[in-house]
């Protein structure tokens, strides 16, 4: 079990949380994706190695479930393992952890490889002899849901922004974890006074670049602590009036 599962260790630094002291989504985002990439790479299914096949991993879909936030200064683990493999997809497990047992929360993610000049999906199952599937843990149980299909259908935009230099990754193309923090700017600093994140689900569409215009769709579900969020790129330009969809959100507030 112990070498199908990764175990990674972080302090919660002071420049890496908000003003109540709590980690940033974002951060705790980016460490999740840099949890996968280690353990990928110590199996042998890496960035570094795949890029030499002309292969890479993409995120396709995540869904975050905290009970709380770890807080500045206060040390933290990651683990990471792989549920299942499909022909086209993964799925990989977190758990965030704080010492003597607490939990803070979980994570999962589906994932998918593609050749860096088709963009389109590899056969994990015939990549490399199919040997990822040797690091399959369907036992080690992840006890929140999948990430749900999310649907928006407002047409009025909250907010609008230009991508620029800080918005692109080495790919390019917009970080992942870029879009959660726009989203995460849709609600003012009081929000976040009175709630904390409990859930926050991502589903990646579509590829946004540098000089493309994000526009952002919100829609409040149940009792005004859920929300659905569609981004969309470049509306309003005359090849494609209704803008093009690249990712979907759904945030879940508890009340503090």
């Amino acid at each position: 079990m112990k070498d199908k599962t990764g175990h990674y260790e972080f302090v919660a630094e002071p420049f890496h949380v908000d003003f109540t002291g709590r980690l940033f989504m974002g951060v705790l985002g980016n460490h999740l994706l840099n949890c996968a990439g280690f353990h990928a790479s110590e199996r042998g299914f890496g960035i570094a190695n795949l890029n030499e096949s002309n292969y890479t991993w993409v995120l396709s879909r995540l869904a975050v479930e905290l009970t709380e936030m770890p807080e500045a200064y206060g040390k933290f683990a990651i683990d990471t393992w792989i549920e299942n493999v499909y022909r086209l997809f993964t799925d990989r497990n977190f758990a965030i952890t704080g010492p003597e047992g607490k939990v803070y929360g979980y994570a999962r993610s589906v994932w998918a490889m593609i050749d860096m000049d088709t963009r389109k999906p590899a056969d994990l199952l015939t990549l490399h002899g199919g040997r990822i599937t040797d690091y399959t843990l369907a036992s080690r149980m992840c006890p929140i849901e999948k990430p749900g299909r999310i649907k928006v259908s407002s047409q009025t935009a909250c907010r609008d922004i230009d991508i620029r230099y800080s918005d692109i990754d080495i790919n390019g193309h917009v970080n992942s974890i870029k879009y959660m923090e726009h989203v995460m700017d849709l609600f003012p600093k009081e929000w976040y006074t009175d709630r904390h994140l409990y859930r926050f689900e991502m589903a990646y569409v579509a590829e946004s670049y540098y000089g493309d215009t994000l526009s952002f769709f919100r829609e409040s579900r149940r009792n005004g602590n859920e929300f659905d969020i569609e981004v969309r790129k470049n509306v309003g330009r005359k090849e494609a009036p209704f803008g093009e969809t690249v990712c979907r959100s759904r945030l879940i507030f508890r009340n503090k």
